[in-house]
């Protein structure tokens, strides 16, 4: 996938004038947020479980080489065949590679992130297979020629109104506005993609080195029928996702769902372990593994490893208010939101997404629902003062940062500067004591309106209650 960061501020522009986008939105806060609030309280040793958690993902890093070893190691001895991938054409160079070797015509896909990453469907496609998407949600973006907006709700930017006019163009059937006969639709054109594949493609959540086991979770039938039926599987995921046993994966299960999607547990959970055996009565014939680096090794031993606890349940995202308000496209790759704004530049240069790093209030919210502890907000200032001594921000804005950083350590002026600042504002604010515009900031205000502050700094307040 393109990454097409440097557009973020434009594309904010595009994004926030956007009436069905902000209504779309606007369900991430039922959806998700209401819906993890709802059922995170089940787990009543939350705050441990987190931390047994991190601490499952840090011993998986710091002990990357062995675990991934021994992974390779377990899923060959049950039959699989792993790649090691350095770069997202080394996937799709492989995958095509395995399709010739098995005659593979047509491939259907169950959702994957990182075969987004790497642009896999046009690579195929050119190599004359033709690719079927059959989670639901990536369908209708097949179908629309877009991009996921969400890693896990990869449609949530369109409502139902729209996916009715686009099945009634892309079927050439009567439109329908019915949430279930829509769905019944869509599975009436999907099933003979299962049946027909010759080659399913698949991400894992997790691999499990005890057992060399690719483990997914959805909540479609479809992920099962992808890696089941066709004669040839193919599971395509980067190289952190390993985790030393299965009893590591059940507790990261008890996160993964409540923070994606505010279920107790997804309806599938599949642990796909080695090609078919004579008494089983599905599998595949032939089980490939992708291993992806693509500059994840890179991080390890750095300020960036903790990112690479990440577990895409995407809880970051949805209660971030720049992503509820701009969506995922505006970000301008496969990651969107906070877990984006440190990925995308880490992975693809921070030189080509200067304004990501920026692209957070520092709420910490993030940080607060993440079920591995990942301190985004810590991560995010630290790219932040990259920029800086990489001399990639603005004139005017290294100035105004070293002038206030230098006002900071005269604490006599700073509270002389800080009490005209506040009396000026107020003045601004006028009568109906709101804040238009904001001379020299113009970027602050052109979407909303600031409160006034009350004339005082909070030491003058401070030392008025002090003395009532």
């Amino acid at each position: 996938m393109q990454n097409t960061s440097l557009q973020f501020k434009k594309q904010v522009t595009i994004k926030l004038a956007d009436v069905r986008l902000q209504d779309a939105l606007s369900r991430l806060q039922s959806r998700f947020v209401g819906g993890r609030a709802a059922v995170i309280s089940e787990i009543h040793d939350l705050e441990e479980t987190r931390i047994a958690a991190a601490a499952i993902r840090d011993h998986a890093l710091n002990n990357l080489d062995y675990w991934l070893q021994h992974f390779e190691q377990q899923a060959t001895a049950r039959g699989a065949i792993v790649h090691w991938a350095e770069t997202g054409d080394d996937v799709n160079r492989i995958v095509t590679e395995i399709a010739a070797l098995h005659n593979v015509k047509t491939a259907a896909k169950s959702k994957s992130m990182v075969s987004e990453e790497c642009g896999l469907n046009d690579a195929l496609e050119e190599a004359g297979v033709a690719v079927m998407e059959t989670d639901l949600g990536e369908y209708i973006l097949q179908l629309a020629h877009e991009a996921p907006s969400h890693i896990v709700a990869p449609v949530v930017h369109k409502n139902k109104e729209e996916i009715a006019d686009l099945f009634a163009e892309k079927h050439h059937t009567p439109r329908k506005t019915d949430i279930a006969e829509l769905c019944r639709e869509a599975r009436e054109i999907l099933r003979p993609a299962f049946l027909n594949a010759d080659m399913g493609i698949s991400g894992a959540n997790f691999l499990i080195a005890e057992t060399g086991s690719a483990l997914i979770v959805t909540n479609e039938g479809n992920g099962r029928l992808v890696t089941t039926l066709p004669r040839v599987h193919v599971a395509i995921t980067g190289i952190e996702k390993v985790v030393p046993t299965l009893e590591d994966v059940t507790t990261l299960l008890r996160l993964l769902p409540r923070s994606a999607t505010g279920q107790s547990i997804t309806n599938y959970v599949s642990v796909l372990t080695g090609t078919k055996k004579p008494e089983d009565h599905d599998g595949p014939e032939h089980f490939h593994i992708i291993l992806l680096d693509n500059g994840r090794s890179s991080l390890i031993g750095g300020d960036m490893q903790e990112m690479l606890r990440c577990i895409r349940c995407g809880a970051c995202m949805n209660h971030c208010p720049v992503y509820q308000n701009i969506g995922g496209h505006a970000y301008g790759w496969v990651y969107p939101g906070p877990m984006g704004s440190i990925l995308t530049p880490v992975l693809g240069g921070i030189e080509n997404s200067p304004d990501l790093p920026n692209a957070s209030t520092l709420c910490g919210a993030c940080a607060v629902v993440c079920p591995v502890k990942i301190p985004l907000p810590d991560l995010l200032r630290k790219l932040r003062e990259k920029q800086m001594q990489l001399g990639m921000k603005s004139r005017q804005e290294t100035f105004m940062l070293k002038a206030w950083a230098w006002l900071a350590l005269h604490p006599r002026l700073y509270a002389k500067a800080t009490a005209i600042g506040v009396r000026m504002l107020k003045l601004i604010g006028g009568n109906k004591k709101l804040i238009h515009t904001l001379p020299g900031a113009g970027g602050w205000t052109d979407g909303r309106d600031f409160p006034a502050p009350a004339g005082k700094t909070f030491r003058e307040l401070y030392q008025q209650g002090k003395h009532k």
